[in-house]
């Protein structure tokens, strides 16, 4: 794949925008035990400049949604009502926090059957794909976001076989799946078959819980606003770890935690 070295821009909001000119972005993610996963990809979205976030969960939980993450709105979570919601966003994520069981594996058929804007799947939404044999039946663009067990599991591998050659892995992942990779770690690499873009933002303190998450959801925003899938999943490594960046320089490497990381995402697309 050719190298490609320079940084996307984002592209230029109109003056008279409205937020249904914004995108709209369907968050499908968290559970009982992962309920966080949820509301950090939402934030992370909304931060991330999409002009709706929905986000589909589990009936008792969504009557805590407005109480963390107050500008989004939610979603009973049956097939029914994800199909419908799927039809109407801009940009789907989907898997943070899901869960690996048969309800799993149904909602996320049912997104990328249903979508009418890209797909990005993400934790779960991976794990029930694996091992990965076919390109996904989609009609729309797919980013799959894999850390080095994800994409072992996908691959049929080792974790430790991944990290032994990331370009490598990277290029399987991207002729498997027939989508946008963005394949996690220090250095993270973006393929689409044909380029790949390596990372050089981010620090160590990013090895935390949630912070996939926070990417999953920037980069539906990205996608919901227009982007083409290359070019978001770039942009959104990029800022990402650039928030990262700007979170350790005020507090520190160590003491990151993800939900730094949304309101540092805003200041570094401003």
């Amino acid at each position: 794949m050719k190298a490609i070295r320079g940084v996307p821009k984002l592209p230029a909001r109109a003056r008279d925008a409205h937020k249904g000119d914004c995108g709209t972005v369907l968050v499908v993610a968290g559970s009982e035990d992962m309920f966080g996963a949820a509301l950090l990809c939402a934030t992370a979205a909304l931060r991330g400049g999409a002009g709706l976030v929905r986000v589909a969960l589990p009936g008792q939980l969504g009557a805590l949604l407005p109480l963390a993450v107050p500008c989004a709105t939610t979603l009973r979570r049956t097939p029914t009502m994800v199909k419908l919601a799927a039809r109407r966003a801009d940009a789907v994520v989907v898997g943070p926090g899901l869960g690996t069981g048969a309800a799993s594996r149904t909602l996320v058929r049912i997104v990328l059957r249903e979508s009418a804007g890209p797909v990005v799947l993400d934790a779960d939404a991976l794990n029930v794909q694996a091992p990965l044999r076919a390109p996904f039946a989609a009609k729309v663009p797919v980013v799959i976001t894999p850390h080095p067990g994800e994409a072992a599991r996908l691959l049929g591998t080792t974790a430790a076989a991944v990290q032994r050659d990331r370009p490598a892995a990277l290029r399987e992942l991207c002729a498997r799946s027939g989508a946008v990779v963005v394949l996690k770690g220090a250095g993270t690499l973006v393929g689409d078959g044909t380029s790949c873009f390596t990372n050089r933002t981010g620090n160590p303190g990013l090895a935390t819980g949630g912070a996939g998450d926070v990417l999953a959801g920037l980069l539906g925003a990205l996608l919901a606003g227009g982007m083409a899938p290359f070019a978001a999943a770039c942009l959104a490594v990029h800022v990402h770890g650039r928030a990262g960046d700007l979170v350790a320089e005020r507090l520190s490497e160590r003491g990151l935690i993800a939900s730094d990381l949304p309101r540092a995402i805003a200041e570094v697309l401003r």
